[in-house]
């Protein structure tokens, strides 16, 4: 069910306690089980942990510059959340090991190799360094008991009005018999403006559009965890989530930047069904591989030593170094 204000409060306190308490505790008992949790895989497990590795850290040999990195102890504390993401897994690493960084939604790839939240998708994107970071906002799932055929036939969406894509989408849709599409309505005097609905409220309609805001598009996490199926343009940034591997036609139905072939796809999945199962079917095993927390921790710490390892500042045991190889 969708969290009351109450139960969200009470899982932000529990957050923040939890940080807190860890970094009280003698940091000492972190970085003693580093090497073991590191390699805690078989060689079985390797390849699949390799591509993730590999993706969310593409460096290949790095020269850290002098007087641009932070120490692992000297992280700042401005934007909490991003604090605790990163502080939650460096803390295992030296305290003088260095990391640059940068918070918040980056929509540029720095100059030199950083840690970051957000990427452009691309090629030439190997300075940013992606870690699971602000994840109370972004990796937050919700259940959904309602099978895609009982769902209300129609699109929605709610949201800011912070992209010219969420623009295009409102002006053409608004209205519209199969679309209920409408920015988040804390301003009445705005006629794009629409009721708020909460997740689970958006999860009645057995469409649910994904648009990028600034950066990714908050939703896509739990609207691909849901039993309706992802609309949205192709991805321009990429996360923990890995939006860039994300393929239409199996993951999501792609939509034309403008959103204008919209209605076409609806009429077309009310007409395929077994399709748009399909396609909801492989967006939950995508979501699926994020679920495990003992991996996601594993993995977390592979980035951070393969980044700390191609700055000459750990050298890690073979088994640990392979991983930076392509798998066969």
């Amino acid at each position: 069910m969708y969290m009351s204000d109450i139960e969200r409060a009470a899982r932000r306190l529990h957050y923040y306690f939890r940080n807190i308490a860890r970094d009280g505790a003698p940091q000492a008992y972190f970085r003693s089980r580093l090497e073991r949790l590191l390699a805690d895989f078989s060689a079985a497990e390797a390849p699949a942990l390799s591509r993730r590795l590999n993706y969310y850290n593409k460096l290949t040999h790095v020269r850290l510059p002098d007087g641009l990195a932070s120490t692992v102890a000297g992280i700042p504390m401005r934007s909490s959340r991003y604090y605790y993401d990163l502080k939650e897994h460096a803390r295992y690493f030296p305290r003088d090991f260095r990391l640059n960084h940068l918070f918040g939604d980056i929509t540029l790839v720095p100059d030199v190799p950083a840690i970051v939240k957000s990427r452009p998708i691309g090629d030439a994107n190997e300075n940013s360094v992606l870690m699971k970071l602000d994840k109370f906002r972004h990796f937050r799932l919700y259940r959904d008991d309602i099978a895609f055929g009982d769902k209300l036939p129609k699109a929605v969406w709610r949201g800011s009005d912070n992209n010219p894509k969420r623009t295009a989408l409102i002006e053409r849709y608004q209205g519209h018999p199969l679309c209920d599409v409408g920015l988040n309505g804390s301003d009445a005097s705005d006629r794009r403006s629409r009721p708020f609905l909460s997740p689970v409220d958006q999860m009645r309609y057995r469409y649910i559009i994904s648009i990028e805001g600034i950066d990714v598009a908050t939703n896509l996490k739990w609207v691909m965890a849901s039993n309706s199926l992802c609309m949205m343009p192709e991805p321009v940034f990429e996360t923990w989530f890995m939006e860039g591997a994300l393929e239409p036609g199996s993951h999501y139905v792609r939509l034309r930047p403008d959103c204008a072939d919209l209605e076409e796809k609806i009429l077309y999945y009310e007409a395929h069904q077994d399709e748009a199962r399909a396609i909801v079917q492989q967006a939950n095993a995508h979501v699926a591989q994020f679920a495990d927390e003992t991996r996601e921790r594993q993995l977390s710490l592979l980035v951070l030593a393969k980044y700390f390892a191609l700055t000459g500042q750990l050298a890690p045991e073979a088994k640990i170094a392979a991983l930076w190889q392509p798998q066969k």
